[in-house]
């Protein structure tokens, strides 16, 4: 089924402990590929596999931070890369979503970037779309 986010009302849908095992972008659109999509039904959380496709993105104006570790303390370094970039770069990885964020037309999620055999690293994720942002669940 398919949900289209109100940007001006409650969020339908969390992604937190999400894990990002696909990143696509076809005709103007992104579509994260995630293992679990929660809901709160009657005080209970469910979860689903599913996705989440933002409409009319703008790749170009998508980027990436990476850092070298868990950020929580001390000095870090990293890199700022495209969205197309880390397709290309960091398909074989996952990307756990801790915090999200929803401002306007930017998306922002945080959370780990792992990658087979490595521990893992924070990373920032920012999709900026004028389109629907639609959660895409298979219940």
């Amino acid at each position: 089924m398919d949900y289209i986010h109100d940007r001006n009302s409650n969020i339908l849908f969390s992604l937190h402990d999400s894990r990002v095992n696909k990143i696509k972008y076809h005709n103007k659109t992104l579509t994260l590929k995630v293992h679990k999509i929660f809901q709160l039904v009657d005080g209970e959380e469910k979860a689903f596999p599913g996705e989440v496709c933002f409409k009319n993105c703008d790749v170009d104006l998508c980027n990436v931070l990476i850092f070298n570790k868990t950020l929580g303390g001390g000095c870090f370094n990293g890199k700022a890369i495209e969205l197309q970039q880390f397709m290309d770069e960091y398909a074989g990885s996952e990307f756990e979503i801790i915090k999200e964020g929803y401002f306007g037309n930017t998306t922002t999620y945080t959370g780990w970037l792992w990658e087979d055999g490595k521990a893992p690293v924070s990373a920032i994720m920012y999709i900026w779309n004028s389109g629907d942002m639609v959660y895409r669940v298979e219940k």
